[in-house]
């Protein structure tokens, strides 16, 4: 899958070199390196993270423990990952929501994405599947569009809440399709299936993985999803894309150390990850979870990352999207 706004289609075969051992202090690590995780327990940040780290472990020859600080949308356990030692025993697992949106949505957030982390290395991205109920004739994303247009206002747009990935997918298909649906927020993705599922509102944007079961029974029409190319485990369903050029908005999820954490350690901890990323057991945890493999070296990553939080803040400012 390409990467949003950076266009880092970076194959692991193509990091191989980099990924090769490094000159580096043996002595590294000499104990446990905590992955703090800004989600709760059981949430598919969460369970990600854990499969990454059992792979770590093995890499590292050392303990890497998931430390989960849920609470506030991801900023509590984004913060205290900022203010740790940059010592290279703690990182951090940041997201689409915590890294590019949360800080533009928010008029407090006492961390900077950019300034306070030092990218370690891509881990994966997910993207949203554009789906309707099926009391909605569309069955193609051309057609949905001519719904919409012909009905200003009426489409029900449901999402996981102000800010959420589903909004602003939602938000920028609006934008780039000048079609006018309305918004109908929930307080959680759960609920948000429910409502489309049960036909409260017409359609959504959720992350792929959340719309498989439905869409296997019949419950809602998937018309597209919101990568740049067709999953390759669902290469019968067009992208978005192909509907409207140049429409591409998807989730992903990283690996960040603190800012001011020792370059070599940062090199060392990106070799771990590519090994224990390119193993056969996480790539099919990812292919069960509608997700791709994604690995980038840290100069890479701090090039997505600039470029999602520009992307992300101008689409918020431009909708005028307010936090809960």
């Amino acid at each position: 899958m390409a990467i949003a706004g950076a266009q880092l289609a970076i194959g692991i075969a193509a990091l191989a070199a980099f990924a090769a051992p490094v000159v580096h202090a043996q002595s590294y690590p000499v104990k446990p390196v905590r992955l703090i995780v800004p989600w709760s327990a059981g949430s598919g940040t969460d369970l990600m993270s854990r499969s990454l780290a059992a792979k770590m472990t093995e890499a590292l020859g050392q303990q890497v423990i998931v430390d989960n600080r849920g609470g506030a949308g991801a900023l509590i356990g984004s913060e205290a990952a900022a203010k740790s030692a940059p010592d290279g025993y703690t990182l951090y697992v940041g997201g689409s929501v915590s890294m590019a949106i949360s800080p533009a949505l928010y008029t407090r957030v006492a961390y900077d994405p950019i300034r306070d982390f030092a990218p370690v290395s891509l881990v994966s991205q997910f993207s949203n599947a554009l789906s309707v109920h099926p009391s909605v004739p569309a069955k193609n994303v051309k057609e949905l569009i001519a719904i919409g247009r012909s009905r200003p206002g009426d489409l029900l747009m449901g999402s996981a809440g102000n800010g959420s990935t589903s909004h602003l997918a939602g938000e920028l298909f609006k934008k780039m399709t000048r079609v006018n649906m309305t918004h109908v927020p929930y307080k959680s993705g759960g609920q948000l299936v429910v409502g489309v599922v049960s036909g409260e509102s017409h359609l959504s944007f959720s992350p792929v993985s959340t719309a498989l079961t439905h869409m296997k029974t019949g419950k809602l029409r998937t018309l597209g999803v919101t990568s740049t190319r067709r999953l390759p485990s669902l290469p019968e369903l067009p992208t978005v894309g192909e509907t409207v050029p140049g429409y591409e908005f998807g989730g992903w999820q990283a690996v960040f150390a603190p800012a001011g954490t020792s370059p070599d350690h940062v090199r060392r901890l990106n070799a771990a990850i590519l090994k224990a990323i390119n193993t056969p057991e996480f790539k099919d945890y990812l292919a069960k979870e509608g997700s791709e493999l994604v690995g980038s070296a840290p100069e890479q990553l701090a090039v997505f990352l600039r470029a999602e939080v520009t992307k992300n803040a101008e689409l918020i400012r431009s909708a005028g999207i307010k936090a809960e």
